[in-house]
């Protein structure tokens, strides 16, 4: 097993436990995070907003689904800042802490029935502290996994903890799934939430075991770390931060279409049993366990560019056949909607992310550099992702909802093409490269 670094009693820094860490870390929180749209999809807009339409419940159910989203980018300023000052493996287990505790007091919050208006407020307060922990985690875990890794491997050691997405994502639905069907309604949508409680202590138990990256104890060992690590990479890398945010668009906002709203509309539109649709995303979300590390693989080969653009153009080409599988009211074939859109145009982008993105900042300043373009575009594209397709479905058809998916897709192809090739890099000369830059922006001319 290869070692990249000393060992203390009791942690490993071999990179397979590194990522399998950063995977199983990143699983939960995303559980976390997923179940709580799972629940906004199907049975919040009852519990905390039964004075309302349907419609009306529905889109106020994903708007406090969208505030998670808005706390991702704070989360992400904040815990950048200090993973660039102090490391890496102290924030990812903050995030996880926050994220657990948030997510079980969900389980613990009393319905509109019971305190009246104070139960939304408080849902709303609880799901700003999930965004704030998965806004802190992301750049985290994929450092943690991607620094770690020896050279030309990056893309798919940096995968791993992109699988945790799917494997959240098939946690929560299969949860919710076996609960809805096996457990009264009026509280088994709390056990879900409440089981948060014991992945928490899996995902700290192995998070305590790994040691910070080489690249960050090589910065901290020479002192050279960033005072101001957000003003430092907008004053250096502005427009990779651009164009990381702009990447992210048709990958973040097309998949909470394919995952969330689609929940909701096999239900409100095509009248079909919620379990179809749930089906659909547990199906995608296993296959995208092989998908995402296959694409993550497949970018240290040929590129991080070409297959980040496959991605984008499908999604761009797919938005229309999307609906009309889907409404064609047939499972099988709501099922392969679902699938296509998410395991060969999202993952075909979501599996080379992590390094591509890592790959365009240098490691005084990657976490909040990779954080701030990852998060930022969260807000504008999967944040809100659902409630505009409701609100555009509801007034313009599902047409509407196609022209959207396709105008993200849109973003993100020329964003791509505006993008460099990172995959054959070397992190040492991206050191070398922000040395210069900043020593150019300070006035001290060429290093």
């Amino acid at each position: 097993m290869e070692r990249l670094g000393g060992e203390h009693e009791g942690q490993t820094s071999s990179i397979r436990q590194v990522v399998l860490a950063s995977f199983i870390g990143t699983a939960i929180e995303w559980y976390d995070f997923f179940l709580y749209g799972t629940a906004a999809a199907l049975v919040f807009p009852a519990l905390f907003f039964p004075e309302q339409t349907p419609l009306q419940g529905t889109l106020l159910a994903f708007s406090t689904y969208a505030v998670g989203f808005a706390a991702r980018p704070l989360g992400g300023i904040v815990f950048g800042h200090y993973g660039d000052r102090i490391g890496r493996k102290t924030m990812l287990i903050l995030s996880l802490l926050i994220m657990g505790i948030a997510t079980a007091l969900i389980g613990l919050l009393p319905t509109f029935e019971s305190i009246g208006v104070l139960a939304p407020i408080l849902l709303v307060v609880l799901r700003f502290a999930q965004g704030i922990g998965v806004g802190g985690e992301w750049g985290g875990a994929v450092l943690m996994a991607v620094e770690h890794s020896p050279e030309g491997r990056r893309g798919f050691y940096g995968s791993w903890p992109q699988m945790g997405v799917p494997a959240g994502l098939l946690l929560a639905n299969v949860v919710f799934l076996i609960t809805s069907s096996t457990l009264p309604e009026s509280w088994g949508w709390r056990v879900p939430f409440l089981f948060s409680f014991v992945l928490v202590g899996v995902g700290l138990f192995i998070r305590l075991r790994i040691l910070e990256t080489p690249a960050f104890t090589q910065v901290k060992e020479s002192g050279t770390q960033a005072d101001m690590p957000i003003i430092d990479v907008l004053r250096t890398y502005p427009k990779n931060v651009l164009l990381a945010m702009g990447m992210r668009v048709a990958e973040n906002g097309t998949f909470y279409i394919l995952t969330a709203f689609v929940l909701t509309y096999v239900v409100e539109e095509l009248k079909l049993e919620q379990n179809t649709g749930l089906t659909g995303v547990i199906i995608a979300s296993v296959i995208g366990l092989f998908t995402i590390p296959l694409f993550g693989a497949l970018s240290d080969r040929v590129g991080r560019r070409p297959l980040y653009m496959f991605g984008a153009v499908f999604s761009l080409l797919f938005a229309f056949p999307f609906f009309w599988l889907l409404n064609t009211g047939v499972a099988p074939l709501i099922w392969l909607a679902i699938i296509l859109g998410v395991n060969l145009g999202h993952d075909s982008m979501y599996g080379p992310q992590a390094a591509y993105f890592s790959e365009l900042f240098g490691t005084r300043v990657r976490y909040s550099g990779a954080s701030l373009g990852y998060q930022l575009a969260s807000v504008f594209a999967g944040g809100f992702a659902p409630l505009i397709s409701v609100a555009l479905l509801a007034s313009l058809g599902y047409g509407a909802v196609a022209v959207y998916m396709a105008v993200m897709a849109l973003i993100t192809v020329v964003s791509v093409f505006l993008a460099e090739e990172t995959y054959q890099g070397d992190f040492s000369e991206t050191q070398d490269a922000e040395r210069r830059l900043i020593s150019e922006s300070a006035g001290e001319g060429p290093a």
